[in-house]
């Protein structure tokens, strides 16, 4: 695997979006296999015998906890956090997809302007991407006109048909979601959210954006609408099969996505090892001005953004561990069982996400070593 090429001078590549223009994103149907595997109740799921809402989200030290009611009307506005002026906040559970938090266990947000809404990501559902224009038409009749999506991991991204079957809608994405509604991860993860989420994922269509960044499209793009500037750039492949990162003018507000996690272990085995320091390198040189960070799990934080040190020291201490069992000619599973990080077991997920984790940084190292 080579490492990441630094991302281009902001200027560099520059595409300027009409935001006005009709749609072209189209509905796709995913054929799925057989529904096997999935159980109404996960291991490391939302535990809402203690629920918790915090009064704000920045900066909150914990993660809500709370059940999404399935009975409840798509029409009900999912809870929402104002985070700046006129930027609202869906603070998402830290836990795996279950019956309880009915996939709510990410977070999304919205920016009202004068002349439009912008959103970013989706949720995990379609139910929830209308829970979401819910709580949108609560705040503001301006209509939704883009949907920007970080990156196709289901917690993410399965919400967005609810925007993309809105007229004039752009939807904007890294090229690798195309990748990924064409491949068989696809297939079976949507299979596995039908087991037990059926009525949220009735219908499930995957949107493919009309508007990509990366490959062989531009790697960023400024957006204006209503007198707010919004650059979004390709940030790689570091978590998913492409990933993208906004910046929010005024205000000085970063949303990273999956670049870093906020109390909790994150999950490396979509990406590309090697790209996550390179882009989080980037990501602090290219704004040292930022004044709010709003991660795709956890709580948005202001400066000097500790999760990011975090994300990238638990990426950091994982590579090292396992390349010294590399080194001393380990196998893949004893190396695995050895490559406990005391500093990060009492994180949430690193019991679900910890052992894949090692397991994919060992076959990535493995074949480093025979790379020419």
């Amino acid at each position: 695997m080579e490492a990441a090429m630094p991302l281009k001078h902001p200027l560099a590549l520059l595409g300027l979006l009409a935001v006005n223009a009709a749609s072209a994103a189209t509905l796709l149907p995913i054929q799925v296999p057989a529904l096997e595997g999935a159980g109404g109740e996960q291991q490391f799921g939302t535990d809402a015998t203690h629920p918790y809402r915090p009064k704000e989200a920045v900066d909150s030290p914990r993660a809500p906890v709370f059940a999404v009611d399935a009975q409840d009307p798509d029409s009900k506005p999912l809870p929402y956090y104002r985070i700046a002026p006129d930027t609202y906040f869906f603070f998402g559970n830290i836990a795996e997809v279950d019956g309880t938090n009915r996939g709510f266990n990410g977070n999304a947000g919205f920016i009202v302007t004068r002349n439009g809404v912008l959103v970013v990501d989706a949720l995990g559902t379609p139910y929830l991407g209308r829970r979401m224009l819910a709580a949108i038409r609560e705040v503001t009749d301006q209509p939704v006109k883009v949907l920007v999506i970080t990156h196709a991991h289901p917690d993410h991204y399965y919400g967005a048909s609810a925007f993309a079957e809105l007229p004039g809608v752009k939807v904007i994405s890294q090229a690798g979601t195309v990748d990924y509604v064409r491949s068989s991860t696809i297939q079976h993860s949507v299979a596995y959210r039908k087991a037990f989420l059926p009525a949220e994922m009735k219908d499930f269509k995957a949107v493919v954006p009309d508007t990509l960044l990366g490959g062989a499209h531009a790697k960023e793009l400024t957006l204006r609408l209503g007198g707010k500037t919004f650059r979004v750039y390709d940030s790689g492949r570091h978590h998913s099969h492409g990933d993208l990162v906004m910046y929010q003018q005024p205000g000085n507000i970063l949303w990273v996505s999956d670049l870093a996690f906020n109390g909790r272990v994150t999950f490396i085995g979509d990406g590309h090892l090697r790209e996550i320091t390179a882009r989080q390198d980037w990501l602090l040189k290219t704004f040292p001005h930022a004044r709010l960070m709003v991660p795709g799990h956890g709580a948005p934080q202001t400066p000097p953004f500790p999760m990011v040190a975090q994300t990238r020291r638990y990426v950091e201490q994982l590579t090292a561990k396992i390349g010294a069992s590399l080194r001393q000619g380990v196998s893949l599973q004893d190396a695995v069982d050895r490559a406990d990080l005391p500093e990060f077991a009492n994180v949430p997920l690193y019991r679900l996400n910890h052992r894949n984790n090692a397991n994919y940084v060992y076959r990535v190292l493995e074949e480093e070593q025979f790379s020419p």
